[in-house]
């Protein structure tokens, strides 16, 4: 789950706003870049953040009677790098937060570092270091995909570990972690199997733009 309206202390409101926009105002300047040099590339773009949207939308039940939910954000992350996915994030969350009651105004910073910069991060340190060694760019989205997911969580459950470290940090952070990041595996692989198809179908139809993005190798790989 997105950490919700009220639950974090003010201050760490805005520590995490804070650290969160000046990534976002970086990524706003990457994707001027990139749209001007690849005009084409703004539907892509479009896509990737419908992508987020959708799957971070779909709140499903965990074992543990908590709430969780995919959060899409390997995808734009493998095509365009975390600084621009983190706009997307944050235009995903801030829908959320306003329309779908999920998520929340005053937490936009903390949810916005845990699903738009440190899951996208990782993601996207996965997929170039799998491709750099030659491995499949399928076999690297999956596992992109499933670390970004998962990543998320675990970043939420420091944040939360970090704001009430109660009994002791380390207590707390157990209890969040086995809360939400043990639970996300099962979602993180159908995400990562969800994000492999949409890859392929990319591949097939936009081999050249991915190529000009440098998410494809020359080869198609």
């Amino acid at each position: 789950m997105h950490i919700m309206e009220g639950y974090l202390p003010l201050t760490w409101c805005i520590v995490w706003f804070v650290i969160s926009f000046i990534i976002v105002a970086f990524g706003i300047y990457q994707i001027k870049k990139i749209t001007d040099e690849n005009p084409e590339s703004k539907a892509l773009l479009a896509v990737s953040g419908a992508f987020m949207f959708i799957l971070s939308s779909l709140k499903l039940p965990s074992v543990t009677g908590s709430c969780s939910h995919p959060c899409g954000n390997g995808l734009g992350a493998a095509l365009f790098g975390p600084a621009v996915t983190s706009v997307l994030a944050t235009i995903v969350l801030l829908f959320q937060a306003i329309l779908l009651a999920h998520g929340g105004l005053t937490t936009l910073g903390a949810n916005i570092f845990s699903m738009g910069i440190v899951g996208p991060f990782a993601a996207w340190i996965v997929y170039k270091c799998l491709t750099k060694v030659n491995i499949s760019s399928t076999i690297a989205i999956f596992f992109a995909a499933f670390l970004g997911d998962l990543l998320t969580y675990v970043a939420t459950s420091f944040q939360l570990a970090i704001a009430f470290p109660a009994p002791t940090f380390g207590a707390a952070l157990g209890k969040f972690l086995a809360i939400f990041a043990v639970t996300q595996v099962p979602l993180a692989i159908g995400e990562a199997i969800l994000t492999v198809i949409i890859w392929d179908r990319l591949k097939a139809y936009k081999p050249k733009l991915l190529t000009k993005l440098g998410a494809l190798n020359p080869n198609g790989e």
